[in-house]
Order: C-alpha cells, then sequence, then structure tokens
C-alpha cells in the first residue's frame, strides 16, 4: 500500500480553494517540521514585555476615588476579609490585596481594578494606594543595592522555594519560563541548587514547617544575593496572616529586595518587577 503523506491536521481545511495550500503546508511536516509548527500555530511570543496588553478584565492596580466618606472607609475596613485597608491615612495596601474586588462590588462607582500589571516594587510603601491618587506604583531606586545592578544585569539565576504555598504563584512562575513569556531572553532563569543562584523567590505564606527549609537555602546562596517575595501569600501571609502554623520570622532577618503583589502573580508583573531591579 503507497503511503498517504497528506494527513488530516487541526486548523487545516481541504474545502474549496484552500484544499491546495493546505497539502502544501502539510508537506512541510515531513522536510521542515520546525517551519510547520510555526506556520500551523503561529508566533505564541509575547515580543514586547513591557508593553504587552492584557485583558480589560485582568484585576491589576487598584483605584480608590478622592470621595470616600469616613463612614464608607470604616465600612471597607471590617468589610476587607485580610485587612488590606489601612486607616491613617486611610489607603490599600497591596502586599495584603488578594484582589478578591469585594471592595469594589460594595462601591463600584468609587474603586476599580485597572488592568496595569506593573504593581511590584521594592518599597513597602509603594505598595499603597491612596484615595485620588490615579499613578503607577512607584520603584525606589535609591533602595537597590549598586552590587545587585552591577553583577546581575545581565545574568540572573533565582532559586524558587515553595514556602507552603497552594501551587497558584509557582504555576504563574513556572509560566514565566514558557515559551510565552520567555524571561530567559533578558538573562533571568530558574535554577535547582541554591549554591548556583543569584537569590531566591519565595512564594507561600512560610509555614512552621518550611521556616527552617527555607533559611537554609537562603544560607546556600553566595553573596551578594537578592530575595523577592512573591504572591500577597509571600508578601503579607495573605489569609493565613494570623495563622499557628506559620513561622515569618526569616523575614525580620533580612532586608527584602523586590515585592510582587497579586493572588496569584501575574508572569508580567514577575518579570517586570525584576527588570526595574536589575536596571534593564
Amino acid at each position: 500500500m503507497e503511503d498517504d503523506q497528506y494527513f488530516h491536521f487541526p486548523g487545516l481545511s481541504d474545502n474549496s480553494d484552500s484544499a491546495s495550500a493546505s497539502r502544501n503546508i502539510r508537506g512541510v511536516y515531513f522536510t521542515i517540521p520546525e517551519v510547520a509548527i510555526l506556520l500551523h500555530h503561529g508566533k505564541q511570543f509575547v515580543p514586547d514585555l513591557k508593553n504587552a496588553q492584557v485583558s480589560s478584565l485582568f484585576r491589576g492596580r487598584p483605584i480608590l476615588a478622592d470621595n470616600i466618606t469616613a463612614a464608607e472607609q470604616n465600612g471597607l475596613i471590617e468589610l476587607c476579609p485580610v485587612n488590606a485597608f489601612e486607616s491613617e491615612p486611610f489607603c490599600l495596601n497591596l502586599g495584603r490585596c488578594v484582589f478578591c474586588k469585594e471592595c469594589h462590588f460594595a462601591l463600584p462607582e468609587k474603586i476599580s481594578f485597572v488592568n496595569d500589571y506593573k504593581i511590584a516594587t521594592n518599597d513597602w510603601e509603594c505598595l499603597k494606594v491612596f484615595p485620588g491618587k490615579n499613578e503607577d506604583i512607584s520603584f525606589n531606586d535609591s533602595l537597590v543595592r549598586p552590587e545587585v545592578r552591577k553583577l546581575f544585569k545581565r545574568s540572573l539565576k533565582l532559586r524558587q522555594v515553595s514556602a507552603g504555598g497552594d501551587n497558584s504563584c509557582e504555576m504563574e512562575l513556572n509560566a514565566a519560563g514558557n515559551v510565552n513569556f520567555d524571561m530567559g531572553r533578558y538573562g533571568i532563569e530558574f535554577v535547582a541548587s541554591p549554591r548556583h543562584a543569584d537569590g531566591i523567590v519565595i512564594t507561600g505564606p512560610i509555614t512552621e514547617n518550611m521556616a527552617k527549609a527555607l533559611e537554609i537555602t537562603w544560607d546556600a546562596v553566595p553573596e551578594p544575593k537578592i530575595v523577592i517575595l512573591v504572591g500577597t501569600d509571600a508578601i503579607s501571609g495573605g489569609i493565613f496572616a494570623d495563622s499557628p502554623a506559620l513561622n515569618r520570622s526569616f523575614l525580620n532577618k533580612i532586608d527584602i529586595d523586590l515585592f510582587v503583589p497579586g493572588n496569584p502573580a501575574h508572569p508580567l508583573t514577575f518579570i517586570n518587577g525584576i527588570l526595574r531591579l536589575i536596571g534593564k
């Protein structure tokens, strides 16, 4: 029996005038597979990670109106399940926010979330969003150690530690290195051993069972080194903040180089935050 090289592939029609073109593309599968895959699937990578567009439904940077009354402020403080609203002065802290939008549902005309994913910063105070200030989340360059940008600008290797995480931020970090986002184009990669790393990326609220392992991992990373907190759980403990099962004392011993808010954090938030940290 003669072999038929014209198989049926998804997305390639045999109808009307397109049949001939489809047969030609299918034939490429038997000659140059890489080209055929590109023709079939198209370009899947994000060409410009700094200016990528995301869905308008994405819950990014919040905006608070300047006319939120004192009574409404107190109501929001009581409503928030993770105490993300602070009273003096009144603001929304992205380090505690889980982006549930309960505040938006309560005051839809005064609180909104835009699709701005560039919300990572190296300053805890910059995580606070105040009423009437529709501004980008700022980055404090004066807090960046000179050796960070001198040594890690072209190559940064990181060891990720899931300290009791729910695997949501871990999945997003995995996506940051896939064909779509490809943070490796900037020399940023995850490594298996902390001895080969320039810093650690912490996800999860840091449980008692992971506290010692986290500290051992940190000690194994050679100097100079950085630490990045990814996700609300890692930054503040999130919904587990008051749990007796946590041991976050490790964070009191070190200075945090980058906070990446989100629940979970978006790959673009993580990548753009690192690029700002290393000055790229």
